[in-house]
């Protein structure tokens, strides 16, 4: 006999699993009561991988995914509401060819007065280099001060250093528990959009990379439908948010239910996927110890994106003139400091 939440969420997977003809896509506010119902373990396990497996088939509405990202914040736990931060930052694929350069960029910004939230996980059974193991393998004993160990160590840490690293099991312990499905099921789900969208600590600033082609444009659109403040996305290396200058590369905000873009044009020969991912590189350039033409690059292009959506204009700035300013924060930085954690000489 099912409960009258679960005959509910049975209506939710009939109407998206009939097929073609008789099935439909959900409603904004069905699609919220849907994915609220399966956070709050008010359905069966049976439900929840069918609704996960359909969903995963057919590929999820811009007002699904809306809906979904409304029931993600609703099940917050509350203590996140009293986090400050400026930009939120979503890492969710992990680097496959490229080291994550993107760190050095957000660097960038946090000596410079930004406060960063970066966010992620690390899917089961991936090869992939994830922000949590590469923050492990640069600082060793050291990457527990950039780590949250709970929602009031990150508010600490950001108001200390301006940078923290929190993993989603901390933020939103059953949105994880879906990507971890992934063991079961061998695909990922709408949890790993969904994560990306998050920004638990309701940042002013957003920024979200992509791999897919047009799932850009999908995120725009719930961008624009829930009105977000100040959103970029784009397809990024290896799917984080991350320029690869070797690429032609679409910027596309949402400002406030107004969105636009920017094509920035690759002007950077295509660099070879190294053997290994040695992270000591990151610091190595940041500390110009290290000669790296592409990660210098990527980093400073990255920074100008990051500049550009952190411009309180509602018109887009010049990728140009704002790659001059990104330019010269790079070659004043402060070699000694990282995320704001003091390097040891």
């Amino acid at each position: 006999m099912l409960s009258p939440d679960q005959s509910q969420f049975m209506r939710y997977v009939q109407a998206i699993g009939r097929g073609q003809r008789s099935g439909r896509s959900l409603e904004q506010a069905e699609a919220q009561d849907a994915m609220r119902l399966l956070l709050e373990s008010k359905v069966t396990p049976e439900q929840k991988g069918a609704f996960l497996m359909l969903l995963r088939v057919r590929e999820e509405t811009g007002a699904e995914v809306a809906g979904f990202t409304q029931a993600c914040r609703q099940t917050l736990i509350d203590d996140v509401s009293k986090v400050q931060v400026d930009l939120d930052i979503g890492c969710y694929a992990g680097k496959r060819r490229q080291l994550p350069w993107f760190l050095l960029a957000v660097a960038c910004l946090v000596e410079n007065g930004t406060s960063v939230l970066m966010h992620g996980t690390q899917e089961p059974q991936s090869k992939r280099l994830y922000i949590d193991t590469a923050l492990s393998q640069l600082f060793k004993q050291k990457a527990n001060i950039l780590k949250a160990s709970s929602i009031s160590d990150a508010a600490t840490k950001l108001a200390r250093q301006g940078f923290v690293y929190a993993n989603l099991s901390i933020l939103h312990p059953q949105l994880d528990e879906l990507i971890q499905l992934r063991a079961l099921f061998g695909l990922r789900s709408c949890a790993n959009t969904l994560a990306r969208m998050l920004n638990p600590f309701n940042a002013n600033y957003s920024v979200q990379g992509v791999h897919h082609k047009h799932v850009d444009d999908k995120h725009m659109e719930v961008a624009k439908r829930l009105i977000e403040a100040n959103v970029l996305c784009f397809r990024g290396e290896g799917g984080e948010p991350e320029i690869d200058p070797s690429k032609d590369t679409r910027l596309l905000f949402s400002r406030s239910g107004v969105n636009t873009e920017i094509v920035v044009s690759a002007d950077q020969r295509w660099e070879l996927k190294p053997k290994e991912l040695e992270v000591e590189q990151l610091l190595a350039l940041w500390q110009s110890a290290l000669m790296h033409p592409y990660g210098e690059k990527t980093a400073i292009s990255t920074l100008c994106a990051l500049l550009i959506l952190l411009n309180s204009e509602k018109s887009e700035s010049s990728f140009k003139s704002t790659y001059k300013i990104a330019e010269e924060m790079w070659m004043q930085r402060n070699r000694s400091k990282f995320l704001g954690l003091e390097l040891s000489s």
